[in-house]
């Protein structure tokens, strides 16, 4: 049709010229315009342009047909073929090389727009990426300020102001001598965008709403900041100059936008896993089963008339047993050793009820002494085996704790001598709550998930049985506590 139509047009226009045979030129020029469309709807089709070699064939081949219509339509031969001898040359040549040129200035600017795009999209990302610890940090002043002042860098506007629903938290640039942070929203732009929960423009001081006369600020784009149940705040570009307010400049701001709801999104994920995960170490605490508690005192007591030094001696490791748990229920990680005194702690309790009924090793890799580990790992699963491992034996009862290097990660492993465990039993544990006469059941399980949570996959309980006993273990990676 563009092909046709442009033919149309330059046969009128050679036609009311005049001259020798004009109704020739349209007849050409019609047909003209009908082969480069045609030619061109290919190139349509892939969403692209001919290469400037291209242009120079075509350029040639509608020129060529161009003398074959004045040859052929025209009323004298003679006249046409002196013509076409005269014309063929130049015209060929100055119209493919025209053809070409054209093509090429159009390469040019497709490759100039690419070049801009990729240039934008790093500068998006580096952007996206500076700003990233303070959107999923949350929407506070401290956070809010220095992702404003990355805003402003990169985005070159003349200021950068970040609100929550009530308040400003942060305003850069132009106009920050009364926009100021901790004030209420001032703007009957910034109002609308909160109850809307869509993207406002202003292209006016009128239209941003601001009740100070002499406000720098000529033009706005505000867009909201989401999570998944409401609007929370808004990130709003300002322009001193209404005109450097475009389309790019409003596409590139809904971007960001989406960008920033999604950073303050995870951020508030990341609080709820922290919180959950303490949570979890508070329930692994809480655990302590209030049965060995009253048991370790009256034991305690019972020693006090008969051995009192020993008496004393468990009443520290009470002590210090609790205060571990304590500690453990405030940190995510804690030194290996730490946690391996609290599991020689609960031993020496254990003992001290139930003497020569269980003997526990420590074996240790030297290199691996100082690295960190989740609380109650050792000594959940030491007590665990304590309890569920022997049945009635009362003798020739032995754990191992075992901490070894395996590549980057600590292999534990707590293993005993005992009775074992039915193979339903084995593929239930770490992964549902177990009902047990002693206990809760949900240790192992909340421990499990615990690890999961802080290491993946990977790091989950792994349990062995058989009748000659069981063993569970898991993968920490290994990072000492100055990591």
């Amino acid at each position: 049709m563009v092909g046709v139509l442009v033919g149309a047009i330059s046969g009128i226009t050679r036609f009311s010229l005049g001259g020798i045979d004009p109704q020739v030129y349209v007849f050409s020029s019609l047909f003209i315009g009908l082969v480069a469309g045609l030619y061109g709807l290919k190139f349509i089709k892939r969403a692209n342009f001919p290469s400037p070699a291209k242009g120079i064939f075509i350029g040639a081949i509608v020129e060529g047909i161009q003398m074959t219509c004045i040859l052929v339509l025209s009323q004298s031969f003679i006249d046409a073929f002196h013509l076409v001898r005269f014309i063929i040359l130049p015209m060929t040549l100055i119209n493919s090389l025209g053809v070409a040129v054209f093509l090429s200035i159009i390469h040019s600017a497709q490759k100039q727009e690419l070049q801009t795009r990729a240039i934008q999209t790093h500068d998006v990302l580096k952007l996206a990426n500076a700003t990233l610890p303070y959107f999923r940090s949350g929407l506070d002043e401290q956070s809010c300020k220095k992702a404003a002042e990355v805003i402003k860098k990169f985005m070159q506007v003349s200021a950068v102001s970040i609100t929550d629903k009530e308040r400003i938290l942060t305003h850069v640039g132009a106009g920050s001598d009364h926009h100021l942070p901790s004030h209420e929203i001032i703007t009957d732009l910034s109002h609308d965008v909160l109850r809307t929960g869509e993207i406002k423009e202003a292209h006016s001081r009128q239209e941003i709403g601001c009740d100070v006369s002499n406000c720098p600020l000529e033009a706005a784009i505000v867009i909201p900041l989401k999570t998944t149940e409401e609007t929370v705040g808004t990130l709003k570009l300002y322009f001193t100059n209404a005109e450097e307010l475009t389309f790019v400049e409003r596409q590139l701001a809904e971007g960001l936008g989406n960008i920033f709801s999604s950073q303050i999104e995870l951020g508030k994920a990341e609080i709820h896993a922290r919180l959950l995960q303490d949570a979890e170490i508070k329930s692994l605490q809480a655990q302590v089963n209030p049965h060995f508690f009253f048991n370790a005192i009256n034991t305690v007591s019972a020693l006090i008339r008969v051995d009192s030094e020993h008496a004393r001696k468990l009443l520290l490791r009470l002590s210090q047993f609790f205060r571990s748990n304590l500690q453990g229920a405030r940190r995510k990680l804690i030194p290996l050793e730490k946690e391996i005194e609290h599991v020689k702690a609960y031993q020496d309790l254990e003992q001290a009820r139930f003497p020569d009924r269980y003997e526990l090793y420590f074996e240790i890799e030297e290199e691996i002494e100082n690295i960190v580990v989740p609380p109650f790992i050792i000594q959940i699963l030491v007590e665990n085996a304590f309890k569920h491992a022997f049945g009635s034996r009362k003798e020739d009862n032995h754990i191992w704790v075992k901490v070894a290097k395996k590549g980057e990660y600590a292999l534990i492993q707590v293993e005993d001598n005992g009775v074992g465990l039915p193979e339903d039993i084995v593929n239930k544990l770490g992964k549902e709550v177990i009902s047990s006469n002693d206990g809760t059941g949900s240790a192992l399980e909340n421990l499990n998930r615990r690890l999961i949570n802080l290491f993946g996959q990977i790091a989950a309980l792994s349990f062995e049985s058989s009748h000659e006993g069981t063993c569970v273990s898991c993968l920490v990676p290994i990072k000492k506590e100055s990591d």
